[in-house]
């Protein structure tokens, strides 16, 4: 029986499977998102487009939307596979403890790669107008909804990470999240009338 060096190792263990957050070196999160591949380790890497403007050209770069994050799918006994990547700092979490994402929220993000809404970094929020998504490929999304030049974007926070990103959305899709005392603030009905 002879075995090749060079395949992949496929993870077999996919109970206790989890989505992690993998710190990553600057501007590593390429690389390191491709050896992953290479490694048959489940992982995400959301990327946007952006236009640089230098002396002489624009150029269209593929840049990674969470800096210095690139997301896996694990379960914990098998992070060797991952933690052993060049570029990889640690698995995000508390007290030395990795601290896995929501499935939820992992498949939204990737839901809204598809190439059919605009995503880009957005600054981290953790105070504003919540709402709910009720409707498209965002639907039951929760965010923050902010109002750029005269279209709606909702600002949607990964806090293991501290980082946000900023998706357009019709403000008639989003419906507002009232808080549990049931007293709604004025921001809120104005909200509800948009």
């Amino acid at each position: 029986m002879t075995t090749d060096l060079n395949a992949p190792v496929v993870l077999n263990s996919y109970q206790n499977r989890q989505w992690y957050a993998l710190y990553t070196c600057a501007q590593h999160e390429k690389r390191v998102f491709e050896e992953l591949k290479r490694r048959a380790v489940e992982s995400f890497l959301p990327l946007y487009e952006s236009v640089r403007r230098w002396k002489d050209r624009q150029v269209r770069l593929e840049l990674p939307l969470f800096q210095g994050y690139v997301f896996v799918q694990i379960s914990l006994r098998d992070k060797l596979h991952a933690l052993e990547v060049p570029g990889v700092v640690r698995l995000v979490g508390f007290g030395g403890v990795p601290a896995s994402l929501p499935d939820e929220q992992v498949d939204a993000m990737r839901a809204s790669m598809t190439g059919l809404l605009r995503a880009e970094p957005h600054a981290y929020l953790t105070a504003g107008r919540r709402v709910r998504v009720r409707s498209g490929p965002l639907r039951g999304l929760e965010g923050i909804l902010v109002r750029r030049k005269s279209a709606f974007r909702l600002v949607v926070s990964v806090e293991l990470i501290m980082r946000s990103v900023s998706l357009e959305v019709d403000a008639s899709d989003v419906e507002p999240l009232w808080p549990r005392s049931g007293v709604c603030t004025q921001e809120q009905i104005t909200l509800q009338r948009v």
